[in-house]
């Protein structure tokens, strides 16, 4: 039912000219996981896909780390590690997304992604923060920060939204914090209302996205949360 109504709301979108970004575009989905699997990963994957399609853009979506060879990586315009938990990368393949990214290669990091490669300090950086911990799915306020960013450019000032709501080991430093939950809305938050929930930056070449949002099956059929992840994905890409 959440995969009829996510394919549903983004023929509506499109239909209604939210399609604005050039086409050619490609994707890489990563959902690797080596500790906490998400259910809500299929659904995501199969919204990004329509999304793409509906722009013009390519999309491979795959969980085998081999995947990251500079052959693969060529011509990607953004690799998005969806709801990737542990260790998911080799050396191998780690060297070949840092050199990726060099070359101006995108980076989106949906939700777990920080949960992810703790040991490679320069992934550490790229996402900007580690998960430590969360309480339980509920209902909080989301504050806009920066609407001249793709990734919020069509939210509201503030709204309610339901996910579940990371704590991070340290804020992420040098980067451009696009929204914060609102603290005093939830229970659990350990940020003192200091709490980014999604921030940008450009990072030893490329550029870098993430958002804590994409929890549920539910985030990827509502209507704020496809906006936001697609103007992420514009973003990082260079395409905004």
């Amino acid at each position: 039912m959440i995969r009829l109504l996510a394919l549903a709301l983004i023929g509506t979108l499109v239909a209604g000219g939210w399609a604005a970004e050039p086409a050619g575009g490609k994707i890489l989905v990563f959902s690797k996981t080596a500790g906490f699997r998400h259910d809500s990963i299929p659904v995501g994957v199969e919204a990004i896909k329509r999304l793409a399609e509906a722009h013009g853009w390519q999309v491979e979506a795959t969980e085998d780390g081999g995947a990251f060879t500079d052959g693969r990586l060529e011509g990607v315009s953004v690799v998005v590690f969806l709801n990737t938990t542990g260790d998911v990368l080799d050396a191998t393949g780690e060297a070949a997304f840092e050199r990726y990214l060099r070359r101006g290669g995108g980076y989106v990091g949906v939700h777990a992604a920080n949960d992810t490669e703790y040991d490679w300090p320069w992934y550490g950086k790229l996402v900007g923060a580690y998960f430590k911990s969360h309480p339980a799915i509920q209902d909080a306020s989301i504050v806009v920060l920066d609407r001249n960013h793709a990734a919020t450019r069509a939210w509201p000032e503030r709204f309610t939204h339901r996910d579940e709501w990371y704590n991070f080991r340290a804020n992420p430093v040098g980067v451009r914090v696009l929204a914060r939950v609102d603290e005093t809305t939830y229970k659990g938050g350990t940020h003192d209302n200091d709490h980014p929930i999604a921030w940008c930056h450009e990072y030893d070449g490329g550029r870098a996205f993430y958002t804590g949002l994409g929890h549920t099956k539910e985030c990827f059929a509502d209507e704020r949360f496809l906006l936001h992840l697609w103007g992420g994905m514009a973003w990082a890409a260079g395409r905004e």
